[in-house]
């Protein structure tokens, strides 16, 4: 791909416009797609195509690409997809994972042959978009790139050519159902079988939209917005009315249905609406008591833990309103810190006397025998 130039590839001037390349895209597309192109290198051309299209229909991609003369993404940064983390997801049998299945099902809905009924209403798609806890804590507004066969902007979803109209199908008179009759020995057999020339819709379209071939929808890249609220939990779903697949001659389109999932944060972990993190307390800290400042969920945000004098090894301490806020509200979870109380490994030899003084005060015995005489030759010189 680095050496051929992309404007060729979709056979574009290099000042084509955004419409221009997606309509020389979908043709190129049509030609090469390898269930109608049959040639043993149909496949390697068509991502070639979508490759090229990958980068001329992102505008952040193509002015790198017109200044540079390289692919954005190519070492594997970034992607088609816009540099959102997104998973492609079946949802209700509507999702799809690329152009190519998007071109599949176009195909099939021109074509659908031997009787089938064509399904008119748009389904549903579904994708995965992962994000931080951070921005779930914050809410977040992200731009999904996502393949679907979208309303022809040609014929405005109708399907109907310059001087199309929607007439009555001929062959069934409008049922959508054609009745055979067979004579056998046993008699005359009635069968009632979809319409082969309207496939069950009951209406063919007279000169038909070219762009679209009458089906009134047309493979394309979308770019949508979401807003993803704060507090959202992992897993939970956003739905987009009207941006799944849109529907044949202006028949309903379906829903996106964006599965928000959340990847793990390094320092807090997350419970319902709680956060859990672990605090590191020096011991003398974790013995006389301390107030040890921690960063919080937000930017900027400073959370005060208050360490309990005598506070215990794995010992949960409770800092109130500083979780995830909860979703729809104003008010937020706690925090809990989980307390590891640190050990000092060396010691200088002011440190050890007043340890030792301590351990007599208390009424502990230490056993200084086990020191090694390089522990205690250090000792002398500190």
């Amino acid at each position: 791909m680095a050496q051929k130039d992309l404007y060729e590839v979709l056979g574009v001037s290099r000042d084509a416009s955004e419409a221009e390349i997606k309509k020389a895209f979908r043709h190129r597309a049509r030609e090469l797609h390898p269930d109608v192109n049959k040639a043993p290198d149909a496949e390697d051309q068509f991502k070639e195509l979508n490759e090229a299209y990958d980068v001329l229909s992102d505008p952040q991609k193509r002015a790198q690409y017109d200044r540079f003369g390289t692919i954005p993404g190519a070492a594997g940064a970034g992607g088609p997809y816009g540099g959102v983390n997104i998973d492609f997801e079946d949802l209700f049998g509507g999702g799809f994972g690329g152009m190519g299945d998007i071109f599949s099902t176009f195909f099939g809905g021109a074509a659908a042959g031997g009787g089938r009924q064509v399904r008119k209403d748009g389904r549903d798609m579904g994708v995965g978009v992962r994000i931080s806890l951070k921005e779930a804590a914050t809410g977040e507004k992200k731009e999904i790139v996502y393949d679907r066969l979208a309303p022809c902007p040609d014929c405005d979803g109708t399907g109907l050519g310059p001087d199309g109209k929607e007439v009555t199908c001929p062959e069934c008179d409008g049922r959508g159902r054609v009745v055979t009759v067979q004579h056998t020995f046993l008699g005359d057999m009635q069968s009632a079988t979809t319409c082969p020339k309207c496939h069950g819709t009951g209406t063919i379209i007279e000169d038909p939209c070219p762009e679209c071939e009458g089906q009134g929808r047309v493979p394309d890249r979308q770019r949508v917005s979401v807003e993803i609220p704060k507090g959202i939990r992992d897993g939970q779903q956003l739905r987009i009315a009207g941006y799944g697949e849109a529907g044949m001659q202006g028949a309903p389109a379906g829903d996106l249905i964006v599965t928000v999932r959340i990847n793990p944060d390094e320092f807090f972990e997350r419970d319902g609406d709680n956060l859990h993190c672990k605090l590191v307390v020096p011991m003398v800290q974790a013995a006389l008591g301390a107030d040890i400042e921690i960063d919080g969920i937000y930017e900027d945000e400073k959370v005060v833990v208050t360490i309990p004098e005598g506070c215990q090894n794995n010992q949960v301490v409770r800092v109130k309103g500083y979780g995830m806020p909860r979703l729809k509200s104003d008010n937020r979870g706690d925090l809990f810190a989980h307390i590891d109380v640190e050990i000092p490994k060396k010691l200088s030899k002011r440190q050890r006397e007043l340890l030792e003084q301590l351990a007599e005060d208390m009424g502990e015995d230490v056993n200084d025998e086990k020191r090694s005489p390089l522990q205690k030759l250090r000792d002398i010189f500190e």
